[in-house]
């Protein structure tokens, strides 16, 4: 049978190796594999081997989509080959690569990418050269308001968490821990500023004062004076919009002064990584986080131990908000890829318009996968989570 080529690398060299299996199905997966995102881009190269792994091998069937493993029936057995690519967190570079993969290495789908700047250029080329973009983990709600016919996200959007996080609020109120203000501390690119753009909305709806509305450069070496804005407001939340390397930055930066906020509810994103609760230590107690996934939800989910069990033997760490995303997103492709029964681009697209994937056959609290006319996954529910003895546990919905 002929090699199907789905998508293929960057500019990490592949070295030559053996020569691929003729039915092999090979799958591009653009992440920062060095630079300052190289943590979270190795932590999304093992998501993607372990779901890899699963779709593959022959192994006692896990509950949910494509856990039962042995290849794609319907492509007689072929297996995912997955060729890893390196966008350096650089918006420009992944847009080139994406182009480069596409024109010179015949790709015809590509998953990534961690942040949305890099998704926000890699579905423009996806959608030039129709192919199709499966955005994992990218959460700006803009990215799929652009009319793209290529692009799907199996993931909620910042504007999904941002009400899942008023409406957390609105609950504890009930309760009689009532919010009567926030601080919205965001970093200045596409994520920042989208996450904080419907936060400002959602707590004027709410009758919730905008104590502080900080934007602050991304990567930026000393956050001391942003810290100090933060403490002169006084807010009774701190809603940050952060990557890794910020959100320990400004943990640091607020206990430099003796500041402990309130309360703080973040998006994810930094906040959610293993390298923030190792790196902030202590002060990360008590933080809370929205999060699209639930560790501890494995009486609903019983695909999340085995699951689990795979990653942590390959990456020595639990999964996470993160890697659970780019788990699930490589299935929920390769399922539409099954149900095809092709590798060509518009029979694949058709297969994923069509998808309809239920919460209980995934590893998600989610109530399932199924995408509407912009791609945007509508059944994607998040949870609120809070870190306590330097775990996450859930905390919402109660």
């Amino acid at each position: 049978m002929k090699r199907i080529a789905l998508a293929a690398a960057a500019t990490l060299a592949i070295g030559a190796g053996p020569a691929l299996a003729a039915d092999d199905i090979i799958i591009g997966v653009i992440y920062p594999l060095t630079g300052n995102g190289a943590p979270v881009g190795l932590d999304a190269k093992a998501a993607y081997e372990t779901a890899a792994d699963i779709i593959n091998t022959t192994h006692a069937a896990i509950p949910m989509v494509m856990g039962k493993g042995g290849g794609l029936e319907k492509l007689g057995g072929a297996h995912i080959k997955l060729v890893f690519a390196d966008s350096q967190n650089d918006p420009q570079k992944a847009r080139a690569e994406a182009e480069r993969l596409i024109t010179q290495e015949h790709a015809i789908a590509i998953c990534g990418s961690y942040t949305s700047a890099t998704g926000a250029t890699i579905s423009q080329v996806t959608e030039r050269y129709e192919v199709p973009y499966m955005s994992a983990d990218n959460s700006s709600p803009s990215l799929n308001q652009r009319g793209l016919k290529w692009f799907f996200r199996t993931s909620p959007t910042d504007e999904t968490f941002s009400q899942a996080m008023f409406q957390f609020f609105k609950d504890e109120a009930a309760k009689g821990h009532a919010i009567g203000s926030v601080a919205l501390f965001y970093e200045d690119s596409i994520f920042g500023t989208d996450s904080s753009n419907v936060q400002r909305k959602l707590a004027g709806e709410a009758g919730i004062k905008v104590a502080a509305d900080i934007k602050y450069r991304a990567n930026s070496p000393s956050l001391s004076a942003e810290a100090q804005k933060l403490k002169a407001a006084d807010a009774d939340a701190i809603l940050p919009s952060s990557y890794t390397s910020d959100a320990i930055l400004i943990m640091r930066a607020m206990n430099e002064i003796g500041y402990k906020p309130k309360a703080m509810l973040a998006q994810a994103a930094g906040f959610q990584e293993s390298a923030y609760v190792t790196g902030a230590g202590a002060l990360a107690e008590g933080v809370m986080s929205r999060s699209s996934f639930a560790l501890d939800a494995t009486k609903a989910r019983p695909a999340i131990e085995p699951v689990n069990a795979l990653y942590k033997a390959r990456n020595h760490k639990d999964m996470n908000d993160n890697t659970s995303r780019e788990i699930t997103a490589l299935l929920v492709l390769s399922d539409a890829i099954n149900r095809a029964g092709s590798a060509k681009p518009e029979d694949i697209r058709q297969a994923l318009i069509k998808t309809d994937i239920k919460g209980a056959d995934t590893i998600m609290p989610w109530d399932g996968v199924k995408f509407d006319a912009t791609g945007q996954n509508t059944a994607g529910t998040p949870v609120i989570q809070q870190i306590t003895g330097g775990v996450y546990h859930t905390v919402w919905p109660f």
